[in-house]
């Protein structure tokens, strides 16, 4: 399954808060129709709430059906909690950070960012998004896109995800340094990991 391009507020009313998703609050939109809604009184299965909880990090960090089942699969190789390590590794793409360093509103806005080539690692320019940024590197804009006025807006006015406790962040330097690696209290997402686990290990 493709990366989700559709209404963003459609897919926070059905899962909840998705902070790289979108700003927007759904509370300030128009209600559902008279019968809109009426299915959350249903009793959910198991299986639905694994679903449900799988979705959200889909949504939340834009990926690809099969991007977070290759996340998956590396984190069930690697020591200590497979749900802890499904979300620091995707906690540590490039797109994730750059958003999370308050560059960009979104994940989205910041993917853009990245793929439009606006971004350096250690230097260099890298138009990844999926890159897995490591301790120690250092995340810059290109010396022609510090004045953007969508990056000094979103500077100014402090409206990222929320900067983590993993990231040194000097905005007036446009630099983002990962000194860490994420832990599971940086995440900014309200979800369930050990059921994504559930659903993916059967």
């Amino acid at each position: 399954m493709s990366r989700y391009r559709g209404p963003k507020l459609r897919k926070i009313r059905s899962l909840g808060t998705l902070p790289g998703l979108t700003r927007k609050d759904p509370a300030n939109q128009n209600p559902p129709g008279e019968h809109g809604g009426r299915w959350h009184r249903r009793r959910s299965s198991t299986y639905r709430l694994q679903l449900t909880e799988k979705q959200k990090i889909r949504f939340n960090y834009g990926l690809s059906e099969k991007q977070l089942r290759r996340y998956y699969s590396k984190a069930t190789s690697m020591k200590g909690e497979t749900g802890h390590n499904l979300l620091q590794q995707i906690e540590r793409r490039l797109d994730n950070v750059v958003a999370r360093g308050g560059f960009t509103r979104s994940i989205p806005a910041a993917r853009q960012l990245v793929t439009h080539g606006h971004v350096t690692v250690n230097g260099r320019k890298l138009d990844i998004p999926s890159y897995s940024v490591r301790v120690g590197d250092v995340i810059s804009l290109k010396e022609k896109s510090r004045k953007l006025k969508v990056i000094e807006d979103n500077i100014t006015e402090g409206s990222g995800i929320g900067v983590p406790a993993f990231l040194d962040v000097d905005p007036s330097a446009r630099k983002i340094i990962m000194k860490a690696l994420p832990s599971r209290e940086d995440v900014p997402l309200d979800v369930d990991e050990r059921m994504v686990v559930e659903f993916y290990s059967k």
